[in-house]
């Protein structure tokens, strides 16, 4: 049972390493998660043994040369997968912005290349193979920024929609320039024109393609997360009306001090772990801090700990609170036993913990000035950290701990 409920909770680790490359064996073609432009250039550097350098350059000579360096390079690209890793592909060179500059510096000499053939009426209304090659520069520049932008950028988590949307916009204005800088060209029958009209309105169409393939691709996430979501919710609701009910009543029946019902409880939070949190948050809070530190306290002792929240925090786990916190915790674990109950509330006034137990309690003033666990671990944590911390004992037994670290609404401090 404890084998088979704990797989679903197991979180996806690291990835394997990668094979230890022996003497005369090249290490694998891939691409870093972490590149320039693509990782192309650097993934068969380090695979041929190569200076990158000179991998770059080798790409220069054949798109000079042949004109295939581009169509070589997007080969590999389409190719030659990622590195596995968890993290998102990140890229250090701002390439939308780049080809974007290019196009915009290179309409000045579009508009020389129009004024020179300005100049006489036969050029002007004469196929020019000059101004196609310039405008087919230009257009290729700017419908690749823009779709760059929408395509691979937006998926970069640095740069974002913002990015996406300014590109965008640059490059569907230089094109419209010069669609507009092309119409005195059109004659009578528009033939003469119609190649230097053509390429610009394709590279509109190409940028108003890459932003619906974008959509499409955005309404395909969303449609394959709420399928997961219904998934999982289903699931839950069958598992909670077995597996977690049979749990609870192991618990109920066993008490909180027995092995059976640690094993239960431990065996209840991640299942509920997996099927209600969903992926877990890059930044501990403290809440989460608190529960995690609740389930390992739980394997350790006969305790049965419920960490409640309520209100809005943005305090981190790493703060002196959480500190204070997990310490009243363990001693409530380690003194008191059975069920200890953690209240988290945060609001404008600060945040406030409530740790409380059932144990025969103890008076603060009584302790031994050599036992500084809770005098020093929580209460005057709490104090060097502008808090303050309080241990008070019902007449009927029991402890709470009440931690309080001010926010900038409290008028308590």
């Amino acid at each position: 049972m404890s084998s088979a409920l704990a797989t679903p909770a197991a979180h996806p680790g690291p990835p394997p390493p990668r094979p230890v490359i022996g003497p005369g064996t090249r290490p694998p073609l891939d691409r870093a998660r972490d590149s320039v432009v693509s990782g192309v250039s650097a993934g068969l550097a380090q695979h041929l043994g190569v200076g990158v350098g000179s991998i770059r350059a080798l790409f220069v000579v054949l798109t000079l040369v042949a004109g295939v360096g581009p169509l070589l390079y997007l080969w590999f690209w389409a190719l030659v997968p990622r590195r596995p890793g968890p993290a998102a592909p990140t890229r250090q060179a701002p390439v939308a912005w780049i080809l974007a500059a290019a196009a915009t510096a290179a309409l000045p000499i579009l508009f020389a290349v129009l004024a020179i053939e300005a100049r006489d009426a036969w050029m002007s209304r004469s196929f020019s193979p000059t101004l196609l090659a310039v405008v087919a520069f230009v257009t290729v520049l700017a419908t690749t920024a823009g779709c760059w932008a929408e395509l691979v950028d937006r998926r970069d988590i640095d740069r974002g929609g913002r990015h996406t949307v300014t590109v965008r916009t640059v490059a569907a204005g230089i094109l419209i320039v010069v669609l507009l800088a092309m119409l005195p060209r059109v004659d009578s029958d528009g033939l003469v024109a119609l190649p230097d009209l053509a390429l610009p309105v394709a590279g509109v169409l190409a940028l108003g393609g890459a932003f619906l393939a974008g959509r499409w691709r955005d309404l395909s996430g969303e449609r394959v997360r709420r399928i997961r979501e219904e998934q999982r919710s289903a699931m839950a609701a069958h598992l909670h009306d077995s597996v977690l009910q049979t749990l609870a009543l192991i618990q109920n029946t066993a008490g909180a001090s027995s092995e059976a019902a640690r094993i239960a409880r431990a065996q209840e939070r991640e299942l509920r772990a997996w099927l209600f949190d969903g992926e877990a948050h890059p930044d501990s809070d403290l809440v989460s801090d608190l529960r995690d530190y609740a389930a390992a306290l739980e394997l350790d002792y006969a305790v049965r700990i419920d960490v409640v929240s309520a209100g809005l925090s943005a305090e981190q786990a790493s703060g002196e609170l959480a500190a204070a916190a997990r310490e009243a915790m363990l001693n409530a674990a380690r003194h008191a036993g059975g069920d200890v109950s953690v209240y988290i509330e945060g609001g404008a006034h600060g945040v406030d913990v409530y740790v409380r137990d059932r144990g025969p309690g103890f008076d603060v003033t009584a302790i031994p000035d050599d036992r500084l666990g809770v005098r020093e671990s929580v209460i005057g944590r709490m104090r060097r950290a502008g808090g303050s911390a309080s241990v008070r004992t019902a007449a009927s037994g029991g402890t709470e701990v009440h931690l309080h670290v001010g926010g900038p609404g409290d008028a308590r401090g």
